[in-house]
């Protein structure tokens, strides 16, 4: 079961957002996310509960962030109840959307888990709920994934797959890479993994 933390970092101007502690294990039905969020100055922000099937799609996510929450699913694409912080009214939504995605790099492992693009093969299109920080405000986003190669380290605990991902934003054409060894994000735009304390836990083929 990895455990390790995360720094997360404004993608444009870089200013720290704050750390991502985290562990996560796959199991006999999919995947599990589990993460504290806090801030530059150490205090808590919130968290993350993601689960995935052996499918990659989300049976449950569950966030917490400034007082918002969102719990939501893959029902009739993806459906999702955000709750305002005083808890007096809750919001349904629903998208015909493939899965979830936010500045957790667990959306990350989760939609390369989803896809699984194979090595030359051309981009594979997504629709996703982007879950944006700070408010959890959904947003449907489209992307392009497409794996651009994979190498191979050598580490203390025996040699570590990398996989880098292209991805795209359909509806700006921005591209940035994303490297994914296992289900450990190593890095990927305002995301660094800065600490590791057992390696990534490889999937099932």
């Amino acid at each position: 079961m990895p455990r390790g933390r995360y720094s997360l970092h404004d993608p444009h101007d870089h200013a720290l957002l704050g750390e991502e502690h985290f562990h996560c294990a796959p199991g006999p039905s999919g995947w599990r996310y589990v993460s504290q969020l806090t801030g530059p100055d150490g205090g808590h922000r919130g968290s993350v509960d993601l689960a995935v099937d052996e499918l990659g799609r989300p049976i449950r996510v569950e966030l917490a962030l400034a007082g918002w929450q969102v719990r939501g699913a893959a029902i009739d694409g993806v459906t999702w109840v955000r709750s305002d912080p005083a808890g007096a009214e809750a919001a349904e939504g629903n998208a015909p959307a493939a899965a979830f995605t936010g500045t957790s790099p667990a959306f990350l492992v989760a939609t390369a888990r989803l896809l699984r693009p194979a090595e030359g093969a051309a981009a594979t299109r997504v629709r996703l709920v982007a879950l944006t920080d700070p408010v959890l405000a959904p947003r449907t986003v489209d992307q392009a994934w497409q794996l651009a190669g994979s190498s191979v380290h050598d580490t203390d605990s025996g040699p570590l797959v990398v996989d880098e991902y292209r991805v795209t934003a359909l509806d700006t054409g921005e591209v940035h890479s994303v490297h994914i060894a296992g289900d450990v994000v190593l890095s990927a735009p305002g995301v660094e993994l800065e600490h590791l304390e057992t390696p990534p836990s490889a999937f099932p083929a």
